[in-house]
């Protein structure tokens, strides 16, 4: 089969479209013909060695959708041919014609969520849509009405912590953006106020009050982690899940937030999946199920061919994408 590999760490000219064998599932796993994979920020970091104990050369892709393949021994509730997203961010995989995932990570697609989505689309929600709820939900534990400060509320993950967090009972959700040109598409998101990271601090005050949020989201990094937990309000939480900015990682007193009654926690998808996977299913169904309805859109901006990954990796690097990116095999 054809997949993209990384046969060595690198820039995204190093991702390689190679002939190689065809996974096969073993007890209570799932192969799947893959249709469309989503491109995310996390591969980016594989391909630059920023994951450690990465066996080269390796298949990146973190979540797929297409159709059962084959299933392995302990799999008794899925069929050959049956429509599937999957989470395949545990080992990989996803950026290939057949992938492998464990039972537990594979969402079945009734015929709702096949209409009304589609198999693009579909390829968009797993890791993201998934992502959003838990954060909002498990880790920010929001209560109804917080208010909710999301940075980077234009990409891929973001697009979608905004939108979850007002189905879920946000009172007040800002985004932030890198550059003007992402200023609108936020906005279409249904955030109440998006701003520009290089002059949101004074903005965001303004129109909490003086306050500030109860939650921050940043995967971003950098010098937004030291703002965030001087702007939150007393029992206010940031939650860190990511480092595009590639800046050092920052430093916390624990005293300071002893003093000021605040939170600093994390969130890792890849980690929480290996450790919990039965929890982070449960995540994605209640995503699916948003989206399915109409409660959140997944917003699938692109659709490259399986050989334009590196095409894919060099926009999301350049901060220049809105939404999802997603490959399809086909093309």
């Amino acid at each position: 089969m054809r997949a993209i590999t990384i046969p060595k760490f690198g820039d995204y000219s190093v991702l390689s479209l190679r002939e190689v064998p065809v996974p096969e599932p073993g007890p209570m796993e799932v192969t799947i013909d893959v249709a469309y994979a989503g491109v995310n920020y996390a591969e980016v970091l594989f391909r630059k060695g920023v994951v450690p104990d990465l066996p080269l050369p390796f298949v990146p892709g973190i979540e797929v959708s297409g159709t059962v393949r084959a299933v392995g021994a302990g799999v008794t509730d899925l069929r050959v041919g049956q429509p599937v997203a999957a989470l395949t961010i545990v080992g990989g995989g996803g950026y290939a014609e057949v992938a492998k995932a464990p039972r537990a990570l594979v969402i079945p697609l009734d015929e709702t969520a096949v209409s009304r989505l589609g198999l693009a689309a579909a390829a968009a929600f797993p890791s993201n849509a998934t992502t959003a709820h838990m954060v909002i939900s498990d880790v920010a534990r929001m209560r109804q009405g917080e208010t909710v400060l999301v940075h980077a509320a234009a990409g891929g993950v973001g697009s979608l912590i905004g939108q979850t967090a007002r189905k879920l009972g946000a009172g007040l959700v800002i985004g932030t953006v890198g550059s003007p040109a992402k200023l609108e598409y936020a906005r279409s998101l249904g955030y109440d106020y998006v701003f520009l990271r290089d002059q949101y601090e004074a903005a965001v005050s303004e129109v909490t009050g003086g306050q500030g949020p109860d939650i921050v989201v940043d995967p971003v990094g950098g010098k937004l982690r030291r703002e965030a937990v001087r702007m939150l309000k007393p029992f206010g939480r940031l939650i860190a899940m990511g480092n595009a900015s590639a800046e050092d990682d920052v430093s916390q007193p624990i005293n300071e937030l002893w003093f000021t009654s605040k939170a600093v926690l994390g969130f890792n998808l890849r980690q929480i999946s290996e450790v919990v996977p039965g929890r982070v299913a449960e995540a994605a169904r209640k995503a699916l199920r948003l989206a399915a309805d109409g409660d959140i859109r997944i917003d699938v901006t692109d659709v490259l061919g399986l050989r334009e990954a590196g095409e894919a990796h060099r926009r999301i690097e350049a901060g220049i994408t809105t939404g999802k990116l997603v490959l399809s095999m086909e093309r």
